[in-house]
């Protein structure tokens, strides 16, 4: 276990430059594919899984889901219609308000259902397309660098250390989602304001952890402990932010995201490599 992790910026050392740059890093991993052909052997499985996978996925929450959705917004304009029948004449109006509501209620619905199964999507699809990821992952930090890849000791006992490491390290994001998601939870029960920062936390808690996942290959390389790899999103603050909006982003859009995860896998190296092994700040 690495106890003296590499050292990236300090947060005050970055410049606002960096905000932007941080989000061009989808589009340096596409540059490098095109102009490094055998990069794309290693992307061909992982999206075949991907396809696999988002097609359970799709298939199997979005036709239920948008039944359950039709269900909830019919349910809310019945008892809105009838709270409205009971008003005087003049304010019957509010009827219009009711399929406005009705109408917003659906579509963020429905973004939330998208949200989720892209999310789920990057869960499953990363863990049973982690051999390949491992691999393109290297071969994209012996580009960024020039050095080969590090590489961790390859022994049996260091193989089911692995395995242990990448339990653990699935149960400490989850421990991570509940400590946050769950007051956030509890904030969206408090009308307006409350639904505003449930809905900023939601999307900066989905954005760290998608953070955490692409950045993860080097950083798991380098045996960095799970605060460590969360202090590395800190230091590198504000690249780090604009990178995993434009990361959570493209693993959200349907049908992109099956295309758009090992993308953004060769993107979080090729950022490590450059902001945090190199120590550019701009």
């Amino acid at each position: 276990m690495n106890s003296n992790p590499l050292q990236p910026p300090n947060p005050l050392l970055e410049t606002p430059l960096s905000l932007i740059t941080g989000a061009t890093y989808p589009l340096k991993a596409l540059k490098l594919f095109y102009n490094n052909p055998p990069l794309r052997g290693y992307v061909i499985f992982p999206v075949i899984v991907n396809i696999i996978v988002g097609i359970f996925l799709y298939f199997g929450l979005v036709l239920p889901g948008l039944n359950e959705i039709d269900k909830i917004v019919l349910n809310l304009g019945t008892q809105i219609d009838h709270w409205v029948a009971n008003l005087p004449q003049w304010l019957h109006y509010l009827d219009i308000l009711a399929s406005v509501l009705g109408w917003l209620l659906r579509v963020g619905l429905v973004t939330g259902l998208l949200l989720i199964i892209g999310f789920l999507l990057l869960q499953f699809g990363g863990i049973l397309g982690a051999p390949w990821y491992g691999q393109l992952s290297e071969k994209v930090e012996e580009l960024q660098t020039g050095k080969p890849a590090v590489l961790p000791p390859q022994t049996l006992t260091s193989s089911v250390q692995d395995i242990g490491r990448a339990i653990l390290y699935e149960l400490k994001k989850l421990g991570l989602q509940i400590l946050i998601g769950v007051p956030l939870l509890l904030l969206n029960f408090i009308p307006g304001f409350g639904t505003l920062l449930f809905t900023i936390g939601g999307i900066a808690l989905a954005s760290t952890i998608v953070c955490l996942d692409f950045l993860d290959s080097p950083m798991e390389r380098r045996r960095f402990r799970f605060r460590d790899k969360l202090n590395m999103i800190v230091r590198t603050f504000p690249s780090s932010v604009s990178f995993a909006l434009v990361c959570f982003g493209l693993v959200v859009i349907p049908f992109l995201n099956l295309l758009s995860i090992p993308v953004c896998v060769a993107a979080g190296t090729m950022f490590f490599c450059d902001r945090i092994l190199l120590n550019k700040v701009s």
